[in-house]
């Protein structure tokens, strides 16, 4: 998959450091992986929300972060949304963000 910017991660990692480890390894990972739809990301990500729209909600850091990101799966990009804290993801639509 091809992720739409890894700056935000990299932003984010600067102001929380102690998620860095966690967002390294998403990235890697995704990077690394070939989606074709929805149940092939949920065969990996179990505790994923699928959002309508091709959005996806990830648990960074054991629930402590949320990531929100838009999926073409047809041309395999991934495109994030979203990066925060669970409190802050509280406060967002995450199906409009």
């Amino acid at each position: 998959m091809r992720i739409l910017s890894r700056r935000a991660l990299n932003q984010f990692a600067v102001a929380h450091a102690d998620a860095k480890g966690s967002l390294d390894a998403w990235y890697h990972e995704v990077r690394h992986a070939m989606w074709d739809s929805p149940a092939d990301l949920r065969a990996r990500y179990r505790s994923a929300d699928i959002l309508p729209g091709n959005r996806v909600v990830f648990n960074i850091k054991g629930n402590k972060y949320r990531l929100v990101v838009q999926i073409n799966y047809a041309a395999h990009i991934v495109f994030i949304r979203f990066l925060g804290t669970h409190g802050e993801y509280n406060r967002i639509d995450a199906e409009q963000v």
